[in-house]
């Protein structure tokens, strides 16, 4: 038998098997070389995709009586939204005790931003970040259900005409409805008029609050003003392509179709507490009361912004 101190070959190292650590959460992890999961990663984006085709040809979703798709909405377009609210925007979500996890609440909210994502990052962030995960039916202006994609998507997305038979049947469905009164005149403002709130116009929204006994819930919304900021309106231009302005901005028309990216501002939504309409349904057509009570919502929005505004000094800023 050889000596194994000979110069003999020396038996073949035996690898000790990677020593199990728990990890932050608790669970055991194995120590060494990590592997990356990008197969799995792809496989079940592509298992994803196709149980979303498959479901989409075999009919197997619904759709209600205002066209509203929650199936195509939390495949397709809450992801996409999500993407601009949650990376570009650095969304900040506040005050969601304040929306009700069940029932009828109409939320409020100021427009800004010469295009109208302040209404589709609402939405998103919402039914991302609530415990209840709701979907916000949003109320749009006309011109949006004439235009032949937009309006498609819209509808799909839970929207429809900012109108009170519209909003009534939705909120005595128990349904969340947002609405944004200033309209195109808070879309369509110049930059140096940012945050300063519009007219809500005759309150009509406050109308069918009172009508159904609804809550108003308002809602602040800073970031959206300086996604594309608005330096001057050329109206005659505007009135020949029938649109309610069209925007110059720092980036649009001078870089063509790159002037439509929005600037990566800093956003912050604050929704504040409701107001009770329930005590208030006999005086849905009382003039005065609406009046008051939109002012009341307006106000509370107006002093929520200057609140957020100085929270966040810079526009640009993490």
């Amino acid at each position: 038998m050889a000596d194994q101190r000979s110069g003999g070959p020396e038996p073949a190292a035996v690898e000790e098997p990677a020593e199990a650590t728990p990890d932050d959460h608790g669970a055991v992890a194995f120590a060494g070389p990590a592997v990356p999961d990008r197969r799995d990663h792809w496989d079940r984006r592509v298992a994803g995709g196709l149980a979303f085709l498959r479901r989409r040809l075999a009919g197997d979703y619904e759709v209600d009586e205002f066209g509203f798709d929650p199936h195509l909405t939390d495949a397709v377009f809450h992801p996409l939204v999500r993407l601009l609210y949650r990376d570009w925007f650095r969304t900040e979500v506040g005050g969601l005790e304040n929306v009700p996890a069940d029932g009828p609440a109409l939320v409020v909210g100021n427009h800004s931003g010469t295009v109208a994502l302040d209404a589709l990052i609402l939405s998103a962030a919402l039914h991302d970040q609530h415990p209840a995960r709701r979907y916000l039916r949003l109320l749009g202006a006309d011109l949006v259900f004439r235009m032949p994609v937009v309006s498609e998507i819209a509808r799909k997305t839970g929207g429809t005409v900012a109108c009170n038979p519209d909003a009534e049947r939705l909120l005595g469905n128990g349904e969340l409805v947002g609405v944004f009164p200033e309209g195109f005149k808070g879309v369509g403002k110049l930059y140096s008029d940012r945050y300063k709130l519009q007219r809500f116009g005759r309150g009509g929204f406050v109308s069918a609050a009172l009508r159904t006994g609804t809550p108003i819930v308002p809602v602040a919304i800073v970031g959206g003003e300086e996604t594309y900021p608005m330096l001057a309106d050329i109206k005659p231009l505007a009135r020949l392509l029938k649109l309610p302005y069209f925007p110059v901005t720092p980036t649009f028309p001078w870089l063509g179709p790159l002037g439509m990216v929005p600037l990566p501002s800093k956003w912050l939504i604050e929704f504040c507490p409701p107001i009770p309409t329930a005590h208030l349904t006999d005086s849905a057509d009382d003039p005065l009361v609406v009046f008051n009570l939109a002012d009341q919502v307006r106000e509370t929005i107006q002093q929520t912004l200057h609140r957020l505004l100085e929270r966040r000094p810079d526009p640009f800023g993490p």
